[in-house]
């Protein structure tokens, strides 16, 4: 008799069913709702086929539409698939290379065939339509094992030279599966998929755009179309994301900096931003408040130089690392190859920083620390460069000169956790002082790393110490820690539901070791110090274009370039305007005036789309009274108040939040 195979539910239970059964079994034997919304099933956590057999006793979940987060990345990589049989099907002989889930949607790069241009903006209605028709269809999607020659030749066959090619470089003893959509189309792809197409919403996606990309992105390789769309599991998410891009598209930072007239970029600078007045006013006040919590924290602030001799940065591990990265310069014109050793003959070569971590090692050398000086907390507003390429910048978001409100600390072993405490109550006080909520998550080893396995577990436990001590959440990611060490990430969610990844704190044991930075312990012998690398904004330029994104341009009044407007009705009132912007600026308050004889409607407007916080206006009443008629940004009625109530107002709004009572 035929053992039965023992499955493990989540609430206890356990079935057990002949050898061949499936989690689409289970689900039926369970009930026919459950049968329907079943969409795909964890199988000792392993994202499986509903019709994938079980291979033993094991433990199962079942997924539905309430599983989201699965939920999602089963339904994008569908949309995928069924992108790429959509456009084989109306463009025959299509060649088609893959195709992914996105965070939100998916794409798929294909070749258009040889007798049509390149896929464009006016073919995607045709594929949704196709798209849809597929989906409509409600075609079986069916998992198969293909021996390597079948599949080869297969793919040769079709003249699908990409998949052909990508099939004979996968490892040997990779067992290699096709998935069916119907009984007429295939992709090859490791899965797993829903259980039908029937399964995705034909009215829960989108194609948004095309754009170049090139085979396995190497320039040299053949270019390829990727068509993008953006999927979800029902109309109403699709609905809501579109509507998050409108506004995100209003909230676009490069628009409402050239609106605002805070900074522009240019091709004669790639990647390096020229601040205008009103622009660099915000950076100064993040500058002066970054200033004040750093030195309030104990931090003492430093300056390192931009340019630094190539070997030390061998020495660090950078040079190995992140090479292809840096802006290196000779000191002179040298007669070496690219792949030649660092110095050779009479050149020597150089290179700007992109990070000030060996820097700051090099300060904290100079001089014999005592364990009694620990733990030294040095912050620089540290200028980098990094050469990231032209086709990944992206206004303020991604640059290649950027400054940083970087520090390290060097500490003993038995201070990370305490540190790591007073960090993450700091990084908590910066967010709320800027109406974010956020996420921490703990990044952690990589398979390529420096450092023993048992530094690293030190490294990864303290954080947790610590994240535990404060009693807050995160999340781990395996394998996306640093080549040097974990480290905790901040990831602040804004006004419209975006999540961008800023603050960090990563726990180094490799940096010291490499660089030699020591101190002298409580015994009279050298140690170590653990380097934690910290930073709250991450870069300026990027937490600018984060800020004007949150606040839609409507930066809170301390930041705000322009505090005030006093803007007049009647030239009557010319004098008496001239007065309160003298009195304003006396009690600290940015203002301007604005005396043009233009109607108050259209001072107004402007004033308005420049994002004044408020507009004081006055005419020959106001003068007469000695009152001022305040419009706040976004109010829909004007208040009448004396000029001494104003000023107070206006100076309590001024106040940075951390200088306020």
């Amino acid at each position: 008799m035929t053992e039965l195979l023992k499955i493990s539910l989540p609430d206890g239970s356990v079935r057990e069913v002949p050898p061949g059964s499936t989690p689409a079994d289970i689900a039926a034997a369970i009930g026919p709702g459950l049968a329907k919304a079943a969409l795909a099933a964890r199988v000792d956590g392993e994202l499986r086929d509903l019709t994938r057999p079980f291979e033993g006793d094991a433990n199962l979940a079942l997924v539905t539409s309430r599983d989201e987060a699965d939920a999602l990345e089963l339904a994008r990589h569908d949309y995928a698939h069924v992108l790429a049989e959509a456009v084989q099907a109306l463009f025959p002989g299509t060649q088609i290379t893959f195709g992914p889930s996105t965070d939100d949607g998916f794409y798929y790069d294909v070749k258009a065939p040889e007798d049509r241009e390149p896929f464009s903006m006016d073919d995607l209605p045709a594929i949704e339509d196709a798209m849809r028709a597929i989906i409509r269809a409600d075609k079986p999607l069916r998992r198969e094992v293909w021996s390597r020659e079948a599949l080869i030749a297969k793919w040769a066959a079709e003249g699908e030279t990409f998949k052909a090619e990508w099939a004979k470089e996968l490892p040997e003893g990779e067992e290699l599966t096709v998935y069916w959509s119907g009984e007429d189309w295939l992709d090859m792809c490791r899965g797993p998929h829903l259980p039908s197409t029937g399964k995705l919403d034909p009215d829960a996606f989108k194609l948004m755009r095309v754009a170049g990309a090139y085979w396995r992105g190497d320039q040299n390789n053949a270019q390829l179309t990727r068509i993008y769309g953006t999927g979800w599991l029902n109309k109403k998410q699709l609905n809501a994301h579109l509507t998050r891009l409108e506004e995100a598209a209003k909230r676009d930072h490069r628009k409402l900096g050239r609106e605002m007239d805070l900074f522009h970029l240019q091709e004669e600078a790639h990647g390096s931003v020229f601040w205008h007045p009103k622009g660099y006013r915000i950076w100064r006040e993040l500058e002066s408040y970054m200033r004040r919590k750093m030195d309030g924290a104990g931090y003492r602030e430093i300056k390192t130089p931009q340019v630094m001799d190539a070997r030390q940065w061998e020495q660090s591990g950078h040079w190995g690392k992140y090479r292809e990265n840096m802006f290196v310069i000779p000191d002179e014109v040298p007669n070496v190859d690219d792949e030649g050793p660092v110095i050779s003959g009479e050149a020597q070569w150089m290179a700007l920083k992109p990070m000030n971590c060996p820097a700051h090692v090099l300060v904290f050398k100079q001089g014999i620390t005592s364990y009694r000086d620990l733990p030294i907390r040095l912050g620089e507003m540290g200028c980098c460069h990094r050469n990231e390429p032209h086709g990944a910048l992206h206004g303020l978001m991604r640059v290649r000169q950027f400054t940083q409100d970087d520090a390290h600390i060097f500490c003993t072993e038995a201070q990370v956790v305490a540190e790591v405490q007073d960090f993450l109550a700091l990084a908590d006080s910066v967010y709320k002082d800027f109406g974010f909520t956020y996420d921490i998550k703990l990044a952690l080893r990589p398979d390529q790393r420096f450092g023993s396995d048992a530094d690293w577990d030190k490294a990864e436990q303290e954080l947790r110490d610590a994240l535990t001590a404060n009693g807050l959440e995160w999340e781990e990611l395996p394998g996306e820690g640093a080549f040097y060490a974990p480290k905790l990430e901040w990831h602040l969610t804004d006004a419209i539901g975006r999540t961008w990844q800023v603050g960090t704190i990563q726990s180094d044991r490799v940096l010291p070791e490499r660089l030699d930075a020591h101190y002298i312990g409580e015994d009279g012998d050298k140690h170590r110090p653990v380097m934690l690398h910290r930073a709250i904004f991450g870069s300026y330029e990027r937490f600018i274009g984060i800020l004007i994104e949150h606040f839609a341009g409507r930066m809170p009044a301390w930041l705000a370039p322009v505090q005030a407007v006093v803007a007049t009705i009647v030239s009557e009132a010319d004098d008496y305007a001239r007065d309160v912007e003298a009195q304003l600026k006396a009690a600290g308050i940015r203002v301007e005036s604005d005396l043009r004889n233009e109607k108050i409607n259209y001072k107004v407007r402007e004033h308005s789309l420049a994002k004044v916080p408020h507009l004081l206006v006055v005419g020959k009443r106001e003068a007469e009274e000695g009152t001022v008629a305040v419009r706040t940004l976004g109010a829909e009625h004007q208040k009448v108040m004396s000029l001494t109530d104003a000023i107070a107002m206006l100076r309590s709004e001024a106040t940075p939040p951390d200088l306020r009572g």
